[in-house]
């Protein structure tokens, strides 16, 4: 059985998801569908690969994924195919993989070229598709286009570290469905950076002093009522291992999550200072 997964920004309203999945019964009516997202912000790259790189291995190995989003072929927005840890991505070379293979570099990319013979403007239904199939059917990635040793890069998102002010400038990379607010500052440079130092996390409007390991390790004395409880700030680091703020047991229906509370948006700066002592991180939040 062959395993297909799709990521979009397509919604699931139009014809476009139906069409795209009849196409893959077509060619491989065995094949096992899953969609991973449609509910991609239209266009966001950055918020593309935080769901696939934090979704793709817990696929079986040889699983290829289809990513249909900003996928307008132009002389800066190539469609490649690639192997990446054991999986394969059928997608535009639109910067989505230099997130995904931040930490393992794919082992084979091709430039596909069956352009030539496919006039489209839905290049996911009439040539993703048909990458994908044949990839799934065993297929040789060298057959679907020439291979390039590079991809797009992002790099305006990424944290910057300034060592004489001892602090990482991060930002917001992605409001997740509960409105809790994920940056692009992982635990790993947190700790690279900070080691064990005090330190303060400063948002527009907040600050925190402490990390909890469990959102449910903040109370409060406030009787919960979710139609009026704005919940307990708070940061942890996610299951994704990045720092995230959030709000615990407020009502995104009536109260807002940390996004609207605290009012952080995609791209918003979150910075981290680093106190020069080192003690122990004591918890008092402002």
């Amino acid at each position: 059985m062959s395993f297909i997964t799709l990521t979009t920004d397509f919604g699931t309203k139009d014809h476009f998801v139906g069409a795209i999945k009849g196409a893959i019964l077509t060619q491989l009516a065995d094949a096992k569908i899953i969609d991973i997202s449609h509910e991609i912000s239209p266009f966001n790259i950055p918020e593309t690969a935080y769901i696939l790189k934090n979704s793709y291995k817990s696929f079986p190995k040889g699983t290829v994924h289809i990513v249909g989003v900003d996928a307008e072929l132009s002389i800066d927005n190539r469609h490649i195919a690639l192997e990446l840890n054991n999986h394969f991505f059928v997608c535009p070379d639109n910067g989505l993989i230099s997130m995904i293979a931040s930490e393992i570099q794919p082992s084979k990319i091709v430039e596909i070229n069956i352009h030539d013979r496919i006039e489209t403007s839905f290049p996911v239904l009439d040539v993703f598709v048909n990458v994908a199939c044949f990839i799934a059917r065993g297929g040789n990635l060298s057959v679907i286009g020439k291979e390039i040793k590079d991809f797009k890069k992002i790099t305006e998102i990424q944290p910057k570290v300034n060592h004489l002010k001892n602090q990482i400038v991060g930002g917001v990379l992605y409001i997740d469905n509960y409105g809790n607010v994920i940056t692009n500052i992982s635990k790993k440079m947190f700790q690279d950076i900070g080691k064990n130092r005090n330190f303060t996390i400063k948002t527009m409007r907040f600050s925190f002093h402490k990390i909890f390991d469990k959102y449910n390790e903040i109370t409060g004395d406030q009787p919960y009522d979710s139609s009026i409880f704005e919940g307990n700030k708070l940061a942890l680091f996610n299951s994704a291992g990045y720092l995230e703020i959030a709000i615990y047991r407020s009502s995104i229906q009536t109260v807002g999550g940390a996004s609207t509370l605290l009012g952080l948006e995609y791209r918003d700066k979150v910075t981290i200072d680093f106190i020069s002592e080192s003690k122990p991180a004591f918890s008092t939040l402002s």
